[in-house]
């Protein structure tokens, strides 16, 4: 038997959609649409999934959403709604965001578990990053859970990040749940933006059950959701709630021997390295035996389980058993790492691990060999550097280090340059010293042996009187304009392909093209055939001849030869780059030379030096600002550029085999 209910208007589709209820295999469910739009013979719906004693009352699900568009925000009001904390309890904002640096940069950089209890049901939830140079976190962490809420901004819509986090979750087979959110913005544009998502579902091949998703529309700064887009009489984010315990089926458990996938791992002073990830089958217990196994199915290492630890509310508490279906973490193994599968004694097969896109960018590390060296950290040998290094990417499967052929150097490949320049402020606060190289792009070779380089998607919201300078800038990095249409509010959403290449540094210049007003996100897209030479920066540099503290004096009169990028009263040496050449060669300045003291006085001798602000360059700023000859040395105090080549007599040398080799 069939049923006709309704007939949902999708004209972003061009065609309608048909909701039909098959009450021989669909147990006369209607569509979301229909359910909450006053749709008559509502049907019940059960949740798919194995039914498992103890099972009944556990969720596992991830928000996931494009940078800035409310994850964090989300479960702080979830958290507080739910009764995580007392009444009376002082909570802080973004509580999920721990770190300093995510703190500071307002963006989550490592995904995070929390719990909390729904009407006697436990909800595992997953904080994950937004920014699309973190998605290797994203891909593993969907792999432990079974629903996903999938968050959107009313304004700005599905972004690229949306759509890879998305893309990844169909892939999984998760139905994600949609909540419009920010939709207090007086800018908001719910329904388009409603129907923009589902364009997003269908192009990326959503099947009929995940087309049929539930949608939320609310306001996490103010605290509720709600199925209708107008503000609820009482805010409160029971909706979502109960949505998720309705459309987020418990978690499927299989039969036999305790199997884990190792998600996330961290390092605790006391209990040493834990293993975050969901239990698939069997049970954890305290001093349990249990070995850890590769993807390729090799034994890593054998050993006792020492603690279970489970989420509940921002706190890991000790348990006694840990359940399969439940997301905890383990203590005890001193090798295992991402992607192994922790299993008992009897268990050969190794868990499925998702594969992870490669790295699309990589820098050389290297030991600081300047004559600052050592004064202003204590962690300056290449053997800790590299095991520094080495212990990030055991953590990071996104992450790629090897050894490079100069000595004491190491190759790091990653996502892009964010994900790099996390890396090293983290480095540079816990006291290491050293010098990194200009970001470089991964290539790649083709059956027929030709160069392909990564391409990237970038969507830029502009004011429409800057679009046509962004167009012409971007066309000169060799990208390809590939849809521009109105944003709303006087402003111009361009879609471009464009090579990573192409993209190192543009991001300041295009603030400073569009004063300050220009949205920037992008994401990687594919590879293409190499595109050709792109121009570099077209400026040189003014280099200092002088081992010292820079004078006053002298950098008033090297003014004239271009902005500087330190002040007077700073530490400068052989090679060390103060300010930039108007010109498009390097120069060799001083800027020690203090005034020639007289003992004749007249009028105007003695009027105070007045300096130009100088440049101050952030640490990704400095990283897309070098060129290949040149480094960015990284201290926990200070961030300085120099050239790779300290002694100007060698680099003359350098420059001309160089010229005699091309």
């Amino acid at each position: 038997m069939v049923k006709l209910l309704r007939v949902v208007d999708r004209g972003a589709l061009h065609k309608p959609v048909i909701c039909l209820i098959y009450a021989a295999n669909r147990n006369n469910r209607p569509c979301w649409a229909c359910r909450y739009k006053g749709a008559t013979n509502r049907g019940s719906y059960r949740a798919r999934g194995a039914f498992l004693d103890g099972l009944m009352n556990l969720r596992n699900i991830a928000i996931i959403a494009h940078v800035d568009h409310g994850k964090t925000t989300l479960i702080d009001v979830l958290l507080k709604q739910s009764g995580a904390f007392r009444e009376n309890q002082r909570t802080e904002d973004r509580m999920m965001d721990s770190n300093d640096l995510e703190r500071e940069r307002g963006i989550t950089i490592l995904a995070k578990v929390t719990s909390l209890v729904w009407k006697d049901t436990c909800i595992n939830i997953v904080d994950t990053p937004g920014h699309a140079d973190f998605g290797g976190e994203v891909e593993r962490i969907l792999n432990m859970v079974d629903g996903a809420v999938i968050l959107v901004d009313a304004s700005e819509g599905p972004m690229p990040q949306t759509k890879f986090v998305l893309s990844k979750a169909l892939k999984l087979g998760l139905e994600p749940i949609v909540a419009i959110n920010k939709i207090d913005k007086p800018n908001q544009r719910a329904e388009e933006v409603l129907d923009e998502v589902f364009d997003l579902f269908a192009v990326l091949d959503a099947d009929e059950e995940q087309l049929d998703f539930p949608v939320l529309y609310g306001s996490a700064k103010q605290g509720w959701m709600s199925l209708d887009p107008e503000q609820p009489a009482e805010p409160s984010m029971a909706p979502l709630f109960d949505v998720v315990l309705e459309r987020v089926a418990p978690p499927h458990a299989e039969e036999g021997s305790f199997r884990m996938l190792a998600t996330t791992i961290q390092s605790n002073p006391f209990l040493g390295r834990i293993l975050t990830g969901r239990i698939v089958a069997g049970k954890a217990i305290p001093n349990m035996a249990v070995k850890a196994l590769s993807r390729d199915g090799k034994v890593v290492e054998q050993g006792r389980i020492s603690k279970v630890l489970a989420f509940r509310g921002l706190d890991r508490q000790p348990i006694d058993v840990g359940e399969a279906g439940d997301i905890v973490s383990i203590a005890g193994l001193q090798t295992a790492t991402v992607a192994d599968t922790i299993c008992a004694p009897d268990i050969s097969e190794p868990l499925h691990a998702q594969p992870i896109d490669p790295p699309t960018l990589s820098m050389t590390f290297r030991v600081n060999n300047g004559p600052l060296s050592g004064t202003e950290g204590d962690k300056v040998q290449s053997r800790v550097i590299r095991e520094r290094l080495m212990s990030e990417a055991e953590g990071n499967v996104a992450l790629k280090v090897e050894d490079s052929a100069e000595p004491d150097a190491f190759v790091v490949s990653g996502r892009g340059e964010l994900q790099l320049a996390i890396l090293i402020e983290n480095m540079r606060r816990e006291g290491f010293e050293l010098c990194v190289g200009r970001p470089r792009v991964v290539f790649q070779q083709d059956e027929v042996g030709n160069t392909l380089e990564p391409i990237e998607e970038v969507i830029i919201d502009v004011d429409e009187e800057f679009s046509g300078a962004v167009v012409q800038k971007l066309s000169e990095r060799k990208a390809d304009l590939i849809e521009m249409r109105p944003s709303g509010g006087d402003r111009t959403r361009l879609l471009f392909h464009a090579p990573t290449r192409g993209l190192i540094g543009y991001q300041s210049e295009l603030l400073s093209d569009t004063r300050g007003t220009a949205i920037f996100n992008r994401l990687f897209h594919g590879y293409a055939p190499y595109k050709g030479e792109i121009p570099s920066r077209n400026t040189g540099v003014l280099i200092s001849n002088s081992n010292g503290e820079s004078v006053a004096y002298a950098l008033f009169n090297l003014e004239d030869r271009g902005p500087m990028l330190i002040g007077a009263s700073v530490k400068v040496y052989e090679g060390m780059i103060i300010g930039e050449h108007t010109r498009g060669n390097d120069l060799d300045v001083n800027p020690i030379k203090g005034k020639q003291l007289t003992n004749t006085r007249a009028s105007g001798k003695d009027e105070a030096v007045k300096l130009t602000t100088p440049i101050k360059l952030s640490l990704e700023g400095a990283l897309s600002y070098i060129a290949d000859d040149e480094l960015v040395e990284v201290t926990p105090k200070s961030i300085r550029l120099r050239k790779a080549i300290l002694d100007p007599n060698d680099r003359k040398k350098a420059s001309r085999v160089k010229k005699t080799a091309a």
